[in-house]
């Protein structure tokens, strides 16, 4: 080994920027309670029909919901900080000063749930299996890896190929680690419903294909004494059953079959909790306001149709959803409109471009205004200007639309030169976003466009997301306090055209993928938020999406048999260190019995 290899110091933790705020002697998370009692179960909804697989990282087959719970990383991350890492299966780290290489020391005691050894054998084979045969988001994601390489049974080094990526050592360090002795001879890539084992506080307890997955507290788990663990993973059984759609589950819950859920609908917040059990007290509402960037959800366009290709079609029909009218009539007020893909933080970009940004910009300046058939994004500021009004609205829908070739044959749109009718079919697998969608559609109806609204179940919405076979379906971008690596899942023109990937619109822009290159290698954070602001600016000019809507807070009701820890973490929701009242559990069960 190089000499300036054996000088690097072993450290307990890793942060993005700054220094961690735990020291190597802390005993627990912060916002814990480490005397937490053990016990309990907690019910979800999962909603979208089915799942056929309890392997999550393949393309094929639907995964089950909460099967991230099996596993270990070598490092958890503390919610009470922006990103920092501390170990799990590692237990301590070293990082190179150039960022060559990271180096993991695995605990001798982690083992899987079957008592095999955790071991760097396992670390480096999941690298190559994820990358060689699961999803092709593990390829862009790890792809500044060069490879992994186990020094000993419990030393592993990952080799960078990209140096510049200060995320890529956290990267890692958060890597699933999937038993080699388990997969080695099976087939990867086929969906399964085993329940094969992992290292992490879970285990799969049953498996009740399409309808119901249930995980069950590992007693021997070999972790539950690390800081990162004590005072978490609490409760014995997590249970998740299926239902077709949002008014089935919501009569599910009301019922009590189900005991916790995450509220996304303004209209049931706010009406909805007229029944006896919420007025006898038996169930809580919770708001807890959101401290990562809120969350695009948005209509996507397919890029891929050419028929969407012109951005003054994209920003004319973008005018036809109504959000102030939603607002008032469906949502009771509840939200406020999406602007930005870094809505609410300080990435967010605002006003006129910055001379800093500018220079980021500059040297695309041609592609983007051949791409976005203006120079807006260069002198105008955000956010964007649009009438408030519907009529005028729709009034500049259409001159955008005639703009761009189209004129209105009988009720029909149709492109002047190819005498194509202009159609839209929005795809769906949620029935309860029906409400949402065809206002929008009623719009774009009145204005020539053919529309159609398609709800099928979540595998035929699968397949056809990966075959491309959808003129616009609704997505969520997710965007954290440290966006990184993900975005080139998001935005880039590499994963335009991987199945499954999380670029739906098919994007691709040699301004974008540059900026996403100079966001991961960004070395602090005013570089960050700069380049977040010029990318921001070219994804909204582009009118790529019509965003929706956000409420600035997480909605969730639940049975009153839980307890959690206040005051909730800064960065994160914790779920994992709440727990079962288990008398008020058994008098829940007792009432539900009696009726």
């Amino acid at each position: 080994m190089p000499e300036r290899e054996g000088n690097v110091k072993t450290r307990h933790a890793l942060a993005l920027y700054d220094t961690p705020a735990l020291s190597e002697d802390f005993t627990h998370f912060p916002h814990v309670n480490p005397d937490a009692p053990k016990g309990g179960s907690m019910t979800r909804t999962a909603v979208g029909g089915s799942f056929d697989s309890t392997n999550p990282f393949i393309i094929r087959g639907t995964p089950a919901s909460g099967i991230s719970q099996i596993y270990d990383t070598l490092m958890a991350s503390n919610p009470n900080e922006p990103f920092s890492l501390y170990g799990l299966l590692a237990s301590g780290v070293r990082l190179d000063p150039e960022r060559e290489w990271i180096e993991f020391d695995l605990r001798p005691e982690a083992r899987f749930h079957d008592g095999e050894p955790v071991t760097a054998d396992d670390v480096v084979f999941s690298l190559d299996i994820l990358r060689e045969e699961g999803n092709p988001f593990y390829r862009n994601y790890y792809a500044g890896v060069d490879d992994a390489v186990a020094l000993d049974d419990h030393r592993v080094r990952f080799n960078f190929n990209d140096t510049d990526s200060r995320e890529l050592p956290l990267i890692v360090a958060q890597m699933p680690i999937l038993p080699r002795h388990y997969w080695a001879s099976r087939d990867f890539t086929t969906p399964t419903l085993a329940k094969h084992p992992g290292s992490g506080p879970y285990q799969i307890e049953t498996v009740d294909p399409g309808r119901r997955i249930v995980f069950k507290r590992d007693e021997n788990y070999w972790g539950k004494g690390l800081p990162v663990n004590v005072g978490r993973y609490n409760i014995d059984r997590l249970v998740y059953d299926y239902y077709r759609d949002r008014d089935i589950a919501w009569q599910a819950f009301k019922a009590g079959l189900t005991d916790f859920r995450t509220d996304a609908r303004a209209a049931t917040w706010a009406i909805g909790y007229d029944f006896p059990a919420y007025h006898e007290g038996l169930i809580k509402r919770i708001t807890i306001p959101d401290v990562n960037p809120s969350r695009m959800q948005a209509f996507v366009f397919n890029l891929r149709k050419e028929k969407f290709q012109d951005p003054r079609v994209r920003e004319a029909l973008s005018l036809t959803f109504d959000f102030p009218w939603l607002n008032t009539n469906i949502f009771y007020g509840a939200y406020q409109r999406t602007e930005s893909f870094f809505q609410n933080s300080e990435m967010q970009a605002t006003g006129k471009p910055s001379k800093e940004e500018l220079a980021l910009l500059e040297p695309f300046r041609d592609e983007l205004i051949d791409s976005h058939r203006s120079d807006r994004l260069f002198t105008q500021p955000l956010p964007i200007d649009q009438p408030e009004d519907r009529r005028a609205r729709l009034h500049r829908a259409l001159t955008l639309l005639r703009e761009a070739g189209y004129h209105v044959e009988g009720q029909r749109l149709v492109h002047q030169e190819s005498g194509e009718p202009l159609t839209l079919e929005v795809l769906l697998y949620d029935s309860g976003l029906e409400r949402v969608v065809q206002p929008m559609l009623r719009n774009m109806a009145r204005l020539g466009v053919q529309t159609s609204l398609r709800i099928v179940d979540i595998n035929q919405y699968l397949n056809r997301l990966r075959s491309f076979d959808y003129d616009m379906v609704i997505s969520q971008f997710p965007q954290s306090n440290n966006p990184g690596n993900e975005q080139r899942d998001f935005w880039t023109s590499a994963a335009a055209q991987q199945p499954q990937s999380r670029n739906l619109m098919g994007l691709s822009h040699p301004a974008v993928d540059q900026l996403v290159e100079q966001l991961i290698r960004a070395s602090s954070r005013d570089e960050l938020h700069t380049v977040t602001h010029a990318l921001d600016r070219v994804l909204r000019w582009g009118f790529y999406v019509i965003p929706h809507y956000h409420s600035g807070e997480t909605r969730i009701a639940v049975w009153d048999k839980f307890e959690y820890p206040e005051p909730f973490p800064k960065y994160a929701m914790d779920f994992d260190a709440w727990w079962v009242d288990t008398e008020r559990e058994a008098q829940l069960k007792s009432r539900r019995s009696g009726r």
